[in-house]
């Protein structure tokens, strides 16, 4: 995919902050610190469009990003990083604040149309896949990308990631797609299961 340029266009708190267009939207989904804002950088051949944080819990806001490309079935569209679930030390006001938002977000906006899942790759934990059960139930199948694929050993690869296909029952027809943001590996290939989804939807 070449990307012709990525702008960040605003954050919102609330529903009526959302942005007003006809355009697709792909939102990123996964537990505080995955690294869905590395992804978003490399994804889209950026270094720092996506505030990068060390700190779990720092996306507290949904992130709008609009894209544009040199795809002609596919233009333009949106990005939008939601905030990480699954981390204790944000308030619970807060907590409470996100969920209504972010369920809204994902079950209630038009033009939302295609899901990210991000999972790491050294292995899931139980809101992992209690989420994929509410997306798959609630709002629409993800696309499940295992994060971080980079941190594990040859040996380790093979049988972390069976391991999450299994428990998801992801199969050829749904895959698991490994993802690297630090060598990018992955890149292409879920570049072209967004493309997929999104162009089926046109």
């Amino acid at each position: 995919m070449k990307i012709v340029a990525a702008d960040f266009i605003k954050s919102c708190q609330a529903r009526e902050q959302f942005p007003h267009h006809d355009l697709s939207e792909v939102a990123f989904v996964g537990r505080s610190n995955v690294g869905k804002s590395s992804l978003i950088n490399s994804l889209l051949y950026r270094r720092r469009l996506a505030k990068v944080s060390g700190t779990p819990g720092k996306t507290r806001i949904l992130n709008f990003f609009l894209v544009h490309t040199a795809d002609p079935r596919l233009r333009s569209f949106y990005l939008v990083d939601l905030p990480g679930y699954g981390y204790a030390r944000v308030s619970k006001s807060l907590r409470a604040q996100w969920g209504p938002m972010i369920e809204g977000y994902l079950t209630g906006r038009p033009c939302l149309r295609a899901i990210l899942l991000l999972v790491d790759a050294r292995g899931l934990e139980r809101p992992d896949w209690t989420t994929f059960e509410w997306l798959n139930e609630a709002a629409r199948p993800p696309i499940v990308v295992a994060t971080k694929v980079d941190k594990l050993s040859h040996g380790e690869r093979r049988n972390r990631l069976a391991a999450i296909a299994e428990t998801l029952s992801l199969s050829a027809d749904r895959p698991l797609i490994p993802y690297s943001s630090i060598t990018h590996e992955g890149r292409d290939e879920l570049w072209r299961e967004i493309r997929a989804m999104l162009g089926s939807m046109t």
